[in-house]
């Protein structure tokens, strides 16, 4: 069962662009901010779930982590698997263009829209919505 797994491991990280050095070092020992969240990703890829909880994923990524991360989430993407990306940052939605955009306040979905939404509020801001709220 272990050569198989293993075998699973590399073949997967080679996909992702995840360097096979990182696949002999403890979870997460001794990682980087980005090689933790490339080991996230390996991990979705590996467990396969039908929905993933991205939770400000791009805090804390340099530009090549975040677009290896975001290659990562995007060869996941299927029919079969959702993801709910959290983020306050168009950034990462240069990347991981989203399929529909909500805006929660307050924990209350106040919006919704497609990627053009959240071009919005990179330009305008959140303030309009907690105002709406309040």
């Amino acid at each position: 069962m272990v050569p198989e797994l293993m075998k699973r491991v590399r073949e997967v990280a080679g996909r992702l662009g995840i360097e096979q050095d990182m696949l002999r070092r403890g979870v997460n020992v001794g990682f980087s901010g980005g090689e933790k969240k490339r080991n996230e990703i390996l991990q979705m890829a590996l467990l396969e779930p039908r929905l993933c909880v991205l939770d400000e994923t791009d805090s804390g990524l340099d530009i090549d982590a975040l677009k290896v991360v975001s290659d990562g989430v995007n060869h996941l993407r299927s029919p079969e698997r959702a993801f709910v990306v959290i983020t306050h940052y168009q950034r990462l939605l240069n990347y991981i263009v989203p399929d529909v955009v909500h805006v929660l306040s307050r924990g209350r979905i106040v919006r919704t829209g497609g990627k053009e939404l959240a071009l919005e509020l990179e330009a305008k801001g959140y303030a309009q919505y907690q105002e709406e709220m309040a």
